[in-house]
C-alpha cells in the first residue's frame, strides 16, 4: 500500500533548489542534526518523550519542543539529554 504525496526527502530536496532556502537551512542544519540524533536515539532505547522527560528531569513539554524544532535549548540542557541517552556531547567547530 503506497502513500498519498511526496516524501519529506523529496519536499526537501525540492526545496533545496531555491536560494535562499538554502541558504537558511545551513544556518539551521547544526540544530537540526542535532535534534535528529536525539530523536534517533530515544527510538533506539523505545522510550517515550514523557520517559526521556524523567531522565532528564524536566517536563515533557519541553522534550517535545526541542524536537518539534520550537525551542533552541542550551547546551547544558543538550548535554544532560545526550547523558540521559547514554551518549556524550560532541562540538566541532570548522
Amino acid at each position: 500500500m503506497s502513500k498519498a504525496g511526496i516524501s519529506f526527502e523529496e519536499m526537501k530536496a525540492d526545496m533545496l533548489k531555491d536560494e535562499e532556502f538554502r541558504i537558511e537551512y545551513e544556518k539551521l542544519r547544526p540544530r537540526y542534526e542535532a535534534i535528529e540524533q536525539i530523536i534517533n536515539a530515544r527510538k533506539e532505547q523505545n522510550i517515550t518523550q514523557a520517559e526521556l522527560a524523567k531522565r532528564v528531569g524536566t517536563q515533557k513539554s519541553n522534550i517535545s519542543r526541542l524536537e518539534s524544532g520550537n525551542y533552541n535549548p542550551s547546551l547544558d540542557f543538550l548535554t544532560k539529554i545526550a547523558e540521559s541517552l547514554g551518549k556524550k556531547i560532541s562540538v566541532t567547530l570548522n
